[in-house]
């Protein structure tokens, strides 16, 4: 890939960019993680893997606009019609809209080529660890959730079964189990360096969160009689 095309690819990345969990500095570390994963890997088309990794999520102000709405399948789409009208070729254009359009965490669509495994766990290692916990904090004060629900007793949940939203629910429902889907060797290994601080701040916040409720709550009764 020439400097050229590269700075045509980025400049239209960065013109889509508008959610500061999902910012530019999130598409860096997916392309660097991504070029991490594929010096472990053969016959790597970069070039599609690079177009792939800067184009991800270029669906996504769409998507926030309109919430029914996949950012995968937006930005397939948006992304195969800049490629064409730039002259880069069917072909192209076709593999790097199939590696977007899969690179979302979805069962009912795998990523099938190896720049599509690539480009998922690039994205997915972005979503564990420290990173992914504070990425997935700022998001959640993006849409105004909050970061636990109380259980009918009055405690804090853990999250599990929530029917309302919230950073612990999330944590529980997708945080928690994204180190088992990942498809390359050297992301697994990545992804597992990471856990245990994941884990760690999540057990924390629960603590803290749950013995204040708990503390507070007795203080309150005794006081409020």
């Amino acid at each position: 890939m020439t400097k050229e095309t590269y700075t045509l690819l980025e400049n239209f990345m960065l013109s889509c960019m508008d959610d500061s969990a999902h910012d530019k500095e999130h598409i860096y570390r997916v392309l660097y993680n991504a070029l991490e994963i594929a010096g472990s890997e053969e016959h790597v088309d970069y070039d599609i893997l690079i177009t792939s990794c800067l184009l991800h999520d270029i669906g996504r102000k769409e998507q926030f606009e309109h919430p029914g709405q996949c950012h995968a399948v937006l930005g397939s789409r948006k992304a195969y019609d800049f490629l064409m009208e730039h002259g880069f070729g069917t072909a192209f254009a076709g593999q790097v809209g199939e590696c977007i359009l899969t690179h979302r965490f979805r069962k009912e669509a795998p990523p099938q080529s190896l720049e599509a495994k690539i480009l998922f766990d690039a994205d997915k290692l972005d979503v564990v660890g420290a990173i992914g916990i504070a990425r997935t904090l700022i998001y959640k004060g993006i849409v105004s959730e909050p970061l636990y629900s109380l259980l009918p007793d009055g405690t804090v949940s853990t999250g599990e079964d929530d029917p309302k939203p919230s950073f612990f629910k999330e944590y529980k429902y997708k945080l928690e189990n994204m180190y088992s889907h990942f498809f390359t060797g050297r992301a697994t290994e990545l992804a597992k360096k990471r856990r245990q601080i994941a884990v760690d701040f999540y057990n924390c916040l629960y603590q803290e969160a749950s013995s204040s409720y708990k503390n507070g709550r007795q203080e309150l009764d005794r006081l409020i009689r």
